[in-house]
Order: C-alpha cells, then sequence, then structure tokens
C-alpha cells in the first residue's frame, strides 16, 4: 500500500504529521508512506506549485493523503502558480471528480455549534461535491467595455455525463445510507442547473429505492440551518458545494472537525484511488504555533483506509478514538479548549 503524504503549507504540515502519526501507530504491514512538496513551498522549492515529481508520486501511489495549500507571500503571482492551483491541477490530473464530505455532530459537543444543541445533534450527512466542472474549471478572463469600465467573467458549464457520473456516485452513496438523496441547484435562474436537474432525475429511474429530492441552493442554505437532520445525502456542483460543505462544517462546531474525500474511476488493488484532506485551509495566522486542530486530518486518513485501502477495521478504530478524545474533553483551541496539535494526536494515539 502506497500512499503520497502532500502536507503543503501553512498548519498543513502540523496536521498532517499527527494523520502520519496515526497511520504508523497502527503499525500496518505493507505500508509505504512518500512525501512530497505541492503549493507554496513546492513553488519557492521547484517554481511551480504542483511540480512534475509530485504529480509523478500522486499517480503512482494507492491513494494521496493532503494537507492544504495557501501562502500570502504568493498572492501577488500569476494565478497559474498560486499554491492553490496545485489541488486544482492534482484533482483535475488524477481525474478527481467527486468530492464526499460527511458532516456528523460529536457526541458532547453539540454546544460548539452556532445551532441550538437540540438541533445540531440531528447532523449526519454526506455532501458529494462535483469537482471537475463549474466556474472553477471554465473560461474566465477580463476586459474592459466600451465605456471604460473593467469586466470580469467566469464561465460556469456541465455536459451531460460530467452530471450523470457525479449523480451515480450520489446515489451508490444514499444506497449505503438513508436512501435519501437532495440535489441542489438553481435551475430557477441558471440553464446549467436546468441540465443538471433533468440528468439527475433520469439517473434516478436507476434506483427505485433511493428518494430524490430537488432543492435550490438558497433554501438548501437555509435548511442546513434550520433543519440539518433532514439531510441524507446531498450532491450538487462545485461552486454550490464548495459553500454548502463549509457551512455544514459551522454547523457541526468547527471547521477543523471535517474530512473529505476526492475520488474518480480509477481504482486499485485495495479500493478506489483518492485524495483526502481536511477542509480547512493553510491558515497561515497560526502556522507555527502548535494550536492547529488535527482532528479533521486524522479523520481524513481514516476515510483513506476504508474507501482506497480496504482498512475497515482500521478505519473504525481511528474514528472511534477520535470520539473518545473529543468526548473526555481533549479539544484544540478552536473548539474552546487548550491542547496542542501534538497532543490530540497523543490522545488519539492513545486510546487506539
Amino acid at each position: 500500500m502506497k500512499v503520497a503524504i502532500l502536507p503543503g503549507d501553512g498548519i498543513g504540515p502540523e496536521v498532517t504529521r499527527q494523520a502520519v502519526r496515526v497511520l504508523e501507530a497502527l503499525d500496518l504491514p505493507g505500508l509505504t508512506l512518500f512525501e512530497g512538496d505541492v503549493g507554496g513551498i513546492a513553488y519557492r522549492r521547484h517554481g511551480h506549485p504542483l511540480p512534475a515529481e509530485t504529480l509523478a508520486m500522486a499517480r503512482a501511489a494507492d491513494a494521496v493523503l493532503f494537507g492544504a495549500v495557501g501562502d500570502p507571500s504568493c498572492d501577488a503571482l500569476e494565478r497559474a502558480l498560486r499554491p492553490e492551483q496545485a489541488i486544482l491541477g492534482l484533482r483535475a490530473e488524477l481525474g478527481l471528480f467527486a468530492n464526499l464530505r460527511p458532516a456528523k455532530t460529536f457526541a458532547g459537543l453539540e454546544g460548539m455549534s452556532a445551532l441550538r444543541p437540540e438541533i445540531a445533534r440531528a447532523i449526519d450527512l454526506l455532501i458529494v461535491r462535483e469537482l471537475n466542472g463549474d466556474v472553477y474549471f471554465g473560461e474566465k478572463g477580463t476586459d474592459t467595455l466600451a465605456d471604460g469600465r473593467r469586466r470580469g467573467w467566469d464561465m460556469m458549464s456541465y455536459a451531460e455525463d460530467e452530471v450523470r457520473r457525479i449523480a451515480h456516485v450520489a446515489f451508490r452513496a444514499a444506497q449505503g445510507r438513508g436512501k435519501r438523496l437532495c440535489s441542489v441547484d438553481k435551475a430557477n435562474v441558471l440553464e446549467t442547473s436546468q441540465l443538471w436537474r433533468d440528468v439527475v432525475s433520469e439517473v434516478a429511474g436507476e434506483y427505485a429505492e433511493v428518494t430524490l429530492e430537488h432543492m435550490y441552493v438558497d433554501n438548501a442554505a437555509m435548511q442546513l440551518v434550520r433543519d440539518p437532520g433532514r439531510f441524507d445525502v446531498v450532491v450538487t456542483g462545485n461552486l454550490f458545494g464548495d459553500i454548502l460543505s463549509d457551512q455544514a462544517s459551522m454547523c457541526v462546531g468547527s471547521i477543523g472537525l471535517l474530512a473529505s474525500a476526492a475520488t474518480g474511476d480509477r481504482t486499485t488493488a485495495f479500493g478506489t484511488f483518492g485524495l483526502y484532506e481536511p477542509i480547512h485551509g493553510s491558515a497561515p495566522d497560526i502556522a507555527g504555533q502548535s494550536v492547529a486542530n488535527p482532528v479533521a486530518t486524522i479523520l481524513s486518513a481514516a476515510m483513506m483506509l476504508r474507501h482506497s485501502l480496504g482498512r475497515e477495521s482500521e478505519a473504525a478504530r481511528i474514528e472511534a478514538a477520535v470520539a473518545r478524545t473529543l468526548g473526555e474533553g481533549v479539544l484544540a483551541r478552536d473548539l474552546g479548549g487548550s491542547a496542542t496539535t501534538g497532543e490530540v494526536g497523543d490522545a488519539v494515539i492513545a486510546r487506539l
């Protein structure tokens, strides 16, 4: 089992180190970890945020564990050389079109949510976000209008096959959960969303046991704070999924708690190839202070074991150890505690 470790920038190396410590504590036979540069650190060392050697390492692996990218010192670079292009490039080059972002409230942490505890307690959902299309990958540019005004533009588009493949991922996920799928779009004003809705409805015919609901994105954002327990699996496009998944993290209590997986059609000898990362960013304002919460990255490693390496029992052990750690009050600063990044890692390892 070969895993590429790409720590990245800011707090990425700090939180990734704790996830690696947890993996090493499992002492899995045949597990080999390789580390590479990505993001701002890669630009400074190699002249590009996604060096050819890093991409080759990722392609040769069975899974990728990713930290975070983002470095304010690179903000003046041309867009193609900015750290954030590394993750977009990995998704495109590795064919990772489906982002899986589970959100579930941990017992004992209901009070950390901005929602009332009795509402937060009901959160147990999975957001399936399309990763390779939408405005993030569409044509874009800036120009000047005839009257001298500057204009920026981005194209939002989806082809039906792109919608169909992410819909299948979402329906299969719903089959393994509560058999309820909510497709989120803005079909009342966007032609892209109308196509999205039409194709998802067509795919629904292949999954008779799954109940499909369509919802406009503004209503979905409202329902996510009003009644989040109504959602089981949510499928949506790149832009809407980016926003809603971050909103879901704050409904749970902290962005430092949520893991994610990016997968595609490629399989390995053990499962589905994927890139696993916490949903938070590089947080340069707290980098190097040992206060970052590593839980999301540790849980990302658990997802990696389950989906890409075929190690369900070890994944469940990590998740149980994390739940005990949080339930027993070992909390990082984002959750109101005082435990350092390393102390949270120590506590999880002690409870394995």
